[in-house]
């Protein structure tokens, strides 16, 4: 065995000194290059990939699934301040079932399962009430999250006492519902007044006005956010919440147009109006002839007088009577003879259309509106490698974005305020998007293209070295013992009997291995030959 290894020790080290400087090189650089990339590859490969196994705990649940995956020894991770809990992919589903089946994560909240679980005999009334009230907390803000828009909600109650007498009166109820909304979720206000119904019908003895809705913003969800003026609580919030619903109608509008032609997730849409909420009430008589080219009305009675006179006497002339005894403007007599008189008179009365306007203008009107859109610029993606879009795609995105606002513009605002130019309300803007900070499961790691394809470049140059290093050995060898034989000539021997020496030889190795190997049998042949001297 020995022999062997040192056999093998000296073909190595004849095999490396027979080796140039950039064959040494290379032959190191590659097997270092597969070492690294199979280490590589099996740590990318055993990486596990982690999932969500919850979303939005409380401290509380956090810690009990803490306490539970370290008692099995799972790996976790935690992330979103602490509030999600991410495991090995592989064991996500059998970890649901069994958490599940321990009643994990428990958030301490009693909901109607428990009475059917926890039914006691020695249970007090106080008691009794307490739960009860504690599972219809419960229960209501389960049935509130359930609502789109809506991530937590809690629910306080205040039930009062009973009465004792039967003549007094029941007191109402109250509530109190803070809720967690969806980032930038607007409600609608039937929306509002929906969930107002759903709290009342499910709290016995409870009225709308009794129940107070805000979210983590501190801001107010009010039952009557659609009703007219007489509804709202002040002149400012009515004019608030018509300014809004304006602006999110135009916005959702033309958000949906421009989605359909860049993408719902590639434009942004912003919307700014000026509302006038000037109200007026007037009456107009108006008169208008029937034919306005010509100014006049309809005839609807026509008086024609006539008067001749032929004759020798005398005739009407003369001045105009201004006597005692004249006529007002009628021509006196004259002195001469032989004259002709003619009085012609037509009397004509029009009738003009008359008009009666009692006119209520509207509670509001829009008096200017603005537009601002943001376009991603990019236009794909492929991992690192990002393309953008041109400048020709710009200018034919922008110009069907303008005509589309324009329109929305000039059909939006009221006329009376004047001539507008849309060009001059709208901004549009192309800028890459940083993108969205939603949490996302994690797909896992993949080993990229690109690895696979260096690791095959780096095994097809060691093969190729390795058949060009065994293709070239024999050559080398051979060289080589022609160099030796040529280099160092000896003088001619004579000639031996080389059977004889080689016998003598072989049985020289053989003693020499028995003596290293076996030296007590080595020791026990020597004393047999000495004896058998």
């Amino acid at each position: 065995m020995n022999e062997k290894i040192m056999k093998f020790n000296d073909k190595a080290k004849t095999f490396w000194s027979k080796r140039s400087k950039s064959q040494k090189g290379l032959l190191i650089g590659s097997i270092v290059a597969v070492i690294v990339l199979i280490a590589a590859i099996s740590l990318f490969a055993t990486r596990s990939n982690y999932v969500p196994l919850y979303n939005n705990l409380s401290l509380q649940e956090v810690g009990q699934i803490k306490s539970e995956l370290d008692a099995r020894g799972v790996p976790y991770e935690l992330q979103g301040n602490g509030t999600t809990i991410l495991v090995p992919k592989e064991q996500a589903d059998a970890l649901l079932v069994d958490l599940a089946g321990q009643g994990i994560p428990n958030s301490g909240n009693i909901d109607y399962s428990f009475f059917s679980e926890n039914s006691s005999w020695g249970i007090t009334d106080n008691e009794f009430n307490i739960m009860k009230l504690d599972a219809m907390q419960t229960e209501l803000a389960n049935l509130i999250k359930g609502i789109d828009g809506i991530n937590d909600a809690q629910v306080m109650i205040n039930m009062p006492d009973d009465p004792v007498f039967v003549s007094e009166t029941t007191k109402p109820a109250s509530a109190s519902i803070v809720l967690e909304t969806a980032p930038g979720y607007q409600f609608e206000g039937n929306q509002v007044n929906a969930l107002y119904q759903l709290v009342s019908k499910a709290v016995p003895n409870l009225n709308p006005e009794n129940i107070s809705i805000m979210n983590q913003y501190f801001e107010y969800f009010d039952q009557n956010t659609q009703n007219t003026a007489a509804g709202y609580q002040d002149a400012y919030t009515y004019q608030q919440t018509v300014k809004k619903d304006i602006e999110r109608d135009i916005q959702r509008r033309v958000q949906q147009m421009l989605g359909t032609m860049v993408g719902l997730d590639n434009v942004i849409v912003s919307v700014t109006s000026d509302i006038d909420f000037t109200q007026e009430n007037r009456v107009e008589e108006i008169v208008e002839p029937a034919d306005p080219e010509s100014m006049e009305g309809l005839p609807v009675s026509i008086e024609t007088i006539t008067e001749t006179y032929t004759g020798d006497g005398a005739q009407a002339g003369g001045v105009v009577g201004t006597g005692e005894e004249d006529i007002t403007n009628y021509q006196g007599a004259d002195e001469a003879g032989d004259g002709e008189y003619e009085y012609i008179k037509e009397t004509i009365n029009n009738e003009f259309n008359r008009i009666h306007k009692e006119i209520a203008e509207s509670p509001y009107k829009i008096r200017d509106l603005g537009i601002q859109v943001a376009v991603d610029s990019v236009k794909s993606r492929d991992g690192d490698e990002v393309e953008y879009l041109s400048e020709q795609d710009m200018g034919v995105v922008q110009e069907g974005i303008t005509s589309i606002l324009n329109s929305i513009i000039t059909t939006s605002v009221d006329g009376a305020y004047g001539e507008i130019a849309p060009e001059e309300k709208t901004s549009i803007v192309f800028q890459e998007f940083s993108g969205s900070s939603i949490l996302q499961e994690d797909p896992g790691f993949k080993i990229p293209l690109w690895m696979y394809i260096v690791g095959g470049a780096l095994l097809l140059i060691i093969i190729v070295l390795i058949i060009l290093l065994i293709a070239r050995k024999p050559k080398s060898a051979t060289t080589y013992e022609d160099s030796a034989v040529t280099s160092e000539p000896i003088d001619k021997l004579p000639d031996l009997d080389s059977t004889e020496e080689t016998e003598s030889i072989q049985r020289k190795k053989q003693l020499e291995k028995m003596a290293q190997e076996k030296p007590e049998d080595f020791a026990k042949l020597l004393r047999g030959w000495i004896g058998e001297e």
